[in-house]
């Protein structure tokens, strides 16, 4: 395989909607295996606000119980404040900080309880404190794909933004659906643009999606350019606020059939993800 992208495996975005406490024992077993599946990282919790996000208050817990030392994924953690980046920073254990950076004013509000320009602060803020820990930031450009709130939205508009947090600094930024609006056309134009003007700024794609129209999501954006894509095990979690509620994260597993039947190399082997995803299966039907 001469091709290669980078998957990354977000089990915080699937778990953190969940009402019911999940274990920190049993997030931690589920974690171990999809360590052990050779995802290039792993979106694994969040240092957040326990009130707004109770389900990954534990996440400290969970990361002292994780055994890193036979597997070649990083780990990323979200934070939505400064105190959060900085708890984040202080475990070695953890590469990238994500930062959820919305180009909807209501949305951002909503998210962080922050204007767009509180967010820029903030995000400068989380830089300092990354540069200084030698941790890398990975912005993710929410409502990068539509707006459902009636906030101005355009491609130009998603290229205007992603243009200002590259000069910035910023190295990785993920565009993000977060309704399942996104379209083929409109992915194949975001990426077509975006990755040929801004070399020094790795890409990804973030993709809700209805289960009849992965495909065609992932197709625009590996077409376009894009090699960094986010899922999660059989499509669990997505955003609360999609209208449809089989809308979930884009599933792991459609991804990696996409991938190897084009020979692209995904670094995960497939025995260890075959056990993960029952392990996947056991947890969230215990719990959802």
């Amino acid at each position: 395989m001469g091709e290669r992208v980078k998957i990354v495996e977000c089990p915080r975005d699937a778990m953190q909607g969940i009402k019911t406490f999940i274990p920190t024992e049993a997030k931690t077993r589920y974690l171990q295996a999809l360590l052990n599946c050779g995802f290039d990282t792993l979106d694994f919790g969040s240092f957040v606000s326990p009130r707004a996000i109770p389900q990954m208050a534990d996440t400290a817990a969970v990361l002292s119980g994780l055994d890193l030392s036979r597997t070649r994924t990083q780990l990323l953690a979200i934070v939505a404040n400064l105190r959060g980046a900085q708890e984040a920073a202080e475990h070695p254990e953890i590469r990238y900080l994500g930062y959820p950076f919305s180009i909807s004013e209501n949305f951002q509000m909503r998210n962080t309880h922050k204007t767009i320009a509180e967010s820029m602060d903030l995000l400068k803020g989380i830089l300092e404190v990354a540069g200084r820990r030698q941790k890398e930031v990975v912005v993710y450009i929410s409502m990068g794909f539509g707006n459902p709130y009636g906030d101005p939205w355009s491609p130009e508009i998603v290229s205007e933004w992603a243009e200002t947090l590259a000069g910035m600094g910023v190295g990785i930024l993920s565009l993000s659906d977060t309704i399942g609006s996104s379209s083929p056309e409109v992915i194949r134009q975001l990426f077509g643009d975006l990755i040929p003007r801004h070399p020094q700024v790795e890409f990804g794609a973030h993709l809700h999606t209805h289960p009849t129209s992965w495909f065609e999501k992932v197709d625009a954006a590996f077409g376009a350019g894009c090699r960094r894509f986010d899922g999660a095990v059989q499509g669990f979690g997505g955003c609360p606020m999609a209208r449809d509620e089989l809308t979930g994260n884009m599933p792991t597993e459609k991804m990696l059939s996409y991938f190897t039947a084009r020979k692209v190399d995904t670094g995960v082997q497939w025995m260890a993800f075959e056990a993960a995803f029952n392990k996947a299966s056991e947890l969230f039907q215990q719990y959802v």
